[in-house]
């Protein structure tokens, strides 16, 4: 599996847009000596905080190196003694956190970060502290740790061998004064957000964030903003916890919105995700007669986040949740008034869609993009595929639709407010058949062009043609296997189908009666192929396992969709 991480570096400058370009450019521009770069995934500034948070990803050297080169450009072009900006920050290029994606451990990022400021130092003479993951001190796992007093603290932090950096001089230099001091660490993903308010009060905002993040507020003597501290039996500053995990965040004002945030990094995505912190943020500020008008995302978000929000929403209005992953995605956005401040367009912001390769997804899901018309001619036409066994399943991924459809119909219902729950399950199930039998409509084409791939291999010397039959074999068996895995996907639809015809809103009978047909021709179809792909294996024994498992299945099919159409009384 290929290594692939991400980094996230958040420079000190939102307004200068050469500056933030060309910033960029030294990162996009960077290639390793075998040739390896990185994709910039997204670009966003903000003028207030005067901040640039740029994602970019790629394999780990690539990665290390842009993140290397895009440190090198700040401190050129950054002069921190003149940096002002509502977000906390301690040096050009503030934090930069490696994350990992795929194939790599966090402890391997963790190892690549401490490198990482090694470097900065050594050739550049950034100070630079490492934190989460890398962190020498388990202290400076807290980023608020080692960025304690910004900037401007730097010189005092520099002289004291407690809290100087983990690579940097031992005193405050010219280097230092410019380039101030950077983070340097590895963590999963987070979450950095912003709630609008309908407030222009900082003050205000602030009391929302001490409300909901994990560390909380300094206890005082009457519960008053003005009252003495409360310290405990040691002398030390009790607190009293807000009530979000993993969730840091700070109240401020962004003159460009004209609006008061709460800024949230929401660092445990599975304690507290996003839809739970939106809706406790909420809370928070209705009880001190505010309301939260909508959310800004910061860089990037996993798909995850945005699907379980739209899904959470969903089941809170009492509506099915078995719907596609645009509409869930829809919800979401609509729900927590994601495009409240700026149009806010996933295919921007969530990183799957950033990373994957558009060519190889558009050739892997070549048959499924077409319009149905196109479809039914690439069917028509002189080439051998699509052949049976993508139509089998597009014929079964219609039987699920129909099935998740009168589910969806049946949870709207007037009359049926209390069912909508059972029906919604149901909707859900039918939406994981549906995706998983659009997979194998491209996956059987895919499926029989190995054959013809392994079949077109040299066949001069006899190794060539024992290496060839050993490849056609292979292919022979996979091209069984598939049809079969669609016969399997097919019968998932008859306990829907079923569930529908018996339960369902008895308008939609005859749509959960054509779902049990267009399975059960799926599960007949796809059987035609296993049978006529196994007849070419060379392992008899293997063959007859597959047709066997697969006539057991057709029975089965058989007797189901009887008694579907039975249900349907039509």
């Amino acid at each position: 599996m290929r290594q692939l991480i991400e980094c996230v570096p958040n420079f000190s400058e939102g307004r200068d847009k050469a500056v933030i370009d060309a910033i960029v450019g030294a990162i996009a521009a960077t290639k390793t000596p075998d040739g390896r770069s990185v994709s910039v995934l997204n670009v966003d500034p903000g003028e207030a905080t005067n901040r640039t948070v740029v994602t970019f990803t790629g394999e780990p050297d690539a990665v290390c190196e842009a993140a290397f080169q895009g440190a090198k450009k700040a401190q050129e072009l950054i002069d921190m003694r003149l940096h002002h900006g509502e977000h906390p920050r301690s040096g050009a290029t503030d934090v930069l956190p490696l994350v990992p994606v795929q194939g790599i451990t966090l402890e391997e990022c963790a190892d690549m970060a401490r490198k990482l400021a090694e470097r900065m130092y050594k050739e550049l003479g950034i100070p630079c502290y490492c934190y989460e993951a890398a962190a020498f001190k388990p202290e400076r796992r807290n980023l608020a740790v080692c960025r304690a007093g910004e900037y401007e603290a730097l010189p005092e932090k520099m002289a004291d061998p407690e809290r100087r950096p983990d690579f940097g001089p031992k005193k405050y230099d010219e280097t230092t004064a410019r380039s101030g001091a950077s983070n340097v660490g590895a963590r999963n993903f987070l979450i950095a957000v912003n709630f609008n308010l309908n407030t222009t009060s900082v003050r205000k905002a602030m009391s929302v964030a001490f409300d909901v993040r994990e560390k909380g507020r300094k206890a005082r003597e009457g519960g008053s903003l003005t009252g003495a501290l409360i310290k405990d039996e040691n002398g030390e500053q009790v607190w009293i916890p807000g009530t979000l995990k993993g969730c840091k965040a700070i109240g401020w004002y962004i003159p460009e919105y004209g609006v008061a945030q709460v800024s949230m990094n929401i660092t445990d995505i599975e304690a507290t995700p996003l839809h739970k912190a939106f809706d406790e943020v909420s809370a928070k500020a209705e009880a001190r007669g505010m309301r939260v008008t909508g959310t800004e995302i910061v860089g990037l978000v996993p798909k995850k986040v945005l699907i379980d929000a739209g899904r959470y929403f969903l089941e809170k209005q009492h509506r099915s949740v078995g719907v596609s992953e645009d509409e869930l995605m829809k919800i979401a956005v609509r729900s927590m008034g994601l495009s409240d401040l700026k149009p806010f367009e996933p295919r921007e912001k969530v990183i799957e869609y950033l990373i994957a390769d558009p060519a190889e997804e558009a050739a892997r899901e070549r048959l499924v993009r077409m319009t149905v018309k196109g479809f039914a001619e690439e069917t028509a036409s002189e080439s051998p595929a699509p052949g049976g066994g993508s139509v089998a399943a597009v014929m079964g991924a219609f039987g699920a639709a129909l099935s998740t459809m009168v589910a969806n119909l049946s949870a709207g219902k007037r009359g049926w407010d209390d069912r909508w729950e059972e029906f919604s399950q149901w909707a859900d199930k039918g939406q994981k058949v549906l995706a998983k039998m659009l997979e194998l409509v491209d996956e059987d084409t895919r499926s029989f062009d190995g054959i013809m791939a392994a079949m077109g291999l040299p066949k001069g010397t006899d190794e060539e043609k024992a290496a060839r039959r050993k490849a056609i074999e292979a292919a022979t068996l996979r091209a069984a296997q598939v049809p079969l895995e669609t016969m399997k996907t097919a019968m998932q639809v008859f306990p829907i189908a079923e569930a529908m015809a018996r339960d369902g809103n008895p308008n939609s009978a005859s749509d959960a009666g054509v779902g049990a047909l267009a399975a059960r021709a799926a599960v007949r179809g796809a059987f035609l192929n296993v049978k006529i792909n196994a007849q070419g294996l060379e392992d008899k024994e293997a063959a007859q396992k597959l047709i066997q498992e697969g006539q057991a299945m057709l029975a089965k099919a058989e007797i189901l969709e009887s008694e579907i159409l039975s249900l349907t009384k039509l």
